[in-house]
């Protein structure tokens, strides 16, 4: 039987959890997450230890399971937290709770000041996601498995197999409940324990470590792809936010790495993952393909944008005006996606200091106390720096072939109702520095910060 000198030791291994951590343990009163929050408790003591409990009322032994976890608990003198989340259809019920168990456990970390939330996932957990994920979802992710860090949420037993986990609580003298909706076979994954594995483990007895050793090689080259997805970015990329890849050079990787620097431009848009396989593949190359602009859903509200011969993946809200903000010279403010930086220099001997276009030195003399920033609007007008007489942002954003989907989002730099500067784009000939400037005004945009 596994000693917990032994589990202790897995989860030393997976160095998911540092010494000085302060850990959330997710205690559904099954043996995993009882061998868990017991095999912490001796790891790390019961100063840096919480434990959370969710009862969602699904199963007319909720409560039991409840009282069970705040008797354990007290016993070992770890502080509990036992809260009620509700789930309702429609959709997928498991998904759900599971939704509902993270988003609790997130709430109870932050007030509590906790730094992890600690899952009671064990390997053979491991080979039941990653045999349902490839049969339900195609694509070497599939076979990864779950993760056993996403954030805050660590998963240290997913070495350790379900029977280790019982024979541990034998061992202790720990009782734990047993959840009989695990024996009903509605559930896909009860299907795969109680019928699939039993066969597989028929055909060869080291099915289950196969898989997992699949998997765990996976992994290991995922580190070495997701370097070459990183480098084609950069190789094809065209900068932004959300970021763009040119269409033609897009076109001239490999079908392969072309799909996988897609999927990860649309996941980062999703923040979650998506199913882009060869088809989906096909419809954004053939979009990046059609004349002037053109998008296209891809999944989970994100679309595929295609102008000025590149290739964007935005959220379906993207492109909405942020309300306007003040900036204070010097000050700083927030603006949608950006962050607008406003700071005081003097000026130095030689040629005035012009800046960029992404960060422009203006005359602080001319300029209002507090700026406006805001998106454009239709019939905006500027004098723009270099150029004679006034021109409209529209023509602006054409004749620099700025993408319409970004536009929107811009900020716009007001001062006493004259546009100062539009990040990226142009900065205002009645603002600049010139050789009588005694202080300039730096203003600098970043986006995603």
């Amino acid at each position: 039987m596994a000693s917990a000198g032994e589990i202790t030791a897995a989860i030393e291994r997976s160095r998911l959890v540092p010494p000085d951590a302060a850990v959330l343990a997710m205690l559904s009163g099954g043996s995993d997450s009882v061998c868990l929050l017991h095999a912490l408790l001796g790891l790390i003591g019961g100063e840096r230890l919480r434990a959370l409990h969710v009862n969602h009322g699904l199963r007319a032994a909720a409560d039991d399971d409840e009282r069970f976890c705040r008797e354990l608990c007290g016993r070992l003198g770890v502080p509990l937290t036992a809260v009620q989340v509700e789930v309702r259809p429609p959709g997928n019920l498991e998904a759900l709770a599971r939704e509902g168990r993270y988003d609790a456990a997130e709430r109870v970390r932050e007030r509590e000041g906790l730094d992890l939330i600690a899952t009671g996932h064990t390997a053979s957990d491991q080979t039941e996601t990653i045999l349902y994920r490839l049969v339900t979802s195609p694509g070497r992710r599939a076979l990864l498995g779950m993760r056993p860090q996403r954030g805050r949420i660590i998963r240290p037993l997913l070495t350790v197999s379900r029977e280790e986990t019982r024979a541990y609580c034998v061992r202790e003298g720990l009782a734990w409940r047993e959840d009989e909706s695990n024996l009903d076979v509605a559930f896909a994954r009860n299907r795969l324990r109680q019928h699939v594995l039993p066969e597989l483990r028929l055909i060869h007895p080291a099915a289950d470590a196969n898989v997992l050793r699949t998997a765990a090689e996976l992994s290991d080259e995922s580190v070495v792809i997701d370097q070459a997805v990183d480098e084609a970015i950069e190789t094809i990329g065209a900068g932004g936010n959300p970021p763009a890849v040119e269409a033609a050079r897009l076109r001239s990787l490999p079908p392969a790495l072309r799909r996988l620097v897609v999927r990860r431009l649309a996941e980062a848009a999703a923040a979650e993952p998506l199913p882009i396989g060869p088809a989906e593949l096909d419809r954004i190359e053939r979009l990046a393909t059609a004349p002037g602009s053109a998008e296209l859903e891809v999944g989970r509200g994100v679309r595929a944008v295609s102008e000025y011969g590149l290739i964007r993946f935005v959220r379906r809200n993207h492109g909405q005006a942020p309300d306007p903000v003040a900036l204070a010279v010097p000050g700083r403010c927030r603006f949608g996606d950006w962050e607008l930086v406003c700071t005081i220099e003097i000026p130095g001997a030689g040629a005035p200091d012009l800046g960029s276009l992404d960060a422009p030195a203006l005359d602080a003399a001319l300029l209002a106390p507090t700026l406006r920033v805001r998106s454009w609007a239709e019939g905006d007008r500027m004098r723009p720096l270099g150029l004679d007489g006034t021109k409209s942002l529209q023509d602006l954003f054409v004749d620099r072939k700025v993408p319409r989907s970004l536009r929107t989002g811009l900020p716009v730099v007001e001062s006493g109702g004259e546009i100062a500067w539009v990040a990226g784009v142009a900065i205002s000939d009645l603002f600049k520095v010139t050789e009588g400037t005694t202080e300039m005004a730096r203003l600098d945009a970043r986006q995603g910060t």
